[in-house]
């Protein structure tokens, strides 16, 4: 395993890992490594660029949820680039990571600063670009409903 790397480039100050093109259980762990890696860095954000990635297996998402849990308790924060068209686009949403972190369709979109009054996780609106809940909803959604 020695002979996979996932540098970690600095882009704009924020530490940035791009993803292999496939996560699978033969690779995650040492992504996790180097994610961790990232974290350490002393910086509130850093990044996940997955614009290659065209596969994902739970052993990954693993990887990047634990990831994720590690920076929110360090008071960071783990962002994803995954384009429109990326084909993991449709895991990430099938197991409602893409509600868990925060993802955007491209690295600019997800190497801008949060607004400063912005409240830490929970509730709080999606920065420019970041899909939220109603991206991925048919135009129709709630017109069946009748109020009670």
């Amino acid at each position: 395993m020695s002979g996979l790397r996932y540098p970690i480039e600095m882009v704009n100050g924020v530490p940035v890992v791009v993803a292999p093109q496939e996560i699978d259980a033969h690779n995650a762990s040492w992504l996790r490594a180097v994610l961790l890696q990232a974290a350490a860095r002393g910086h509130a954000v850093f990044v996940v660029d997955m614009t290659g990635t065209q596969f994902c297996a739970s052993a990954g998402l693993t990887a990047l949820v634990r990831a994720h849990k590690r920076a929110l308790a360090d008071g960071g924060e783990l962002r994803l680039v995954i384009p429109a068209s990326a084909a993991v686009l449709r895991v990430f949403a099938l197991t409602g990571i893409d509600r868990l972190i925060p993802n955007f369709t491209d690295l600019q979109e997800a190497l801008e600063p949060a607004p400063a009054a912005a409240p830490r996780p929970g509730r709080r609106k999606p920065p420019q670009g970041m899909r939220t809940r109603a991206d991925r909803l048919p135009p129709d959604a709630g017109a069946g409903t009748s109020p009670a």
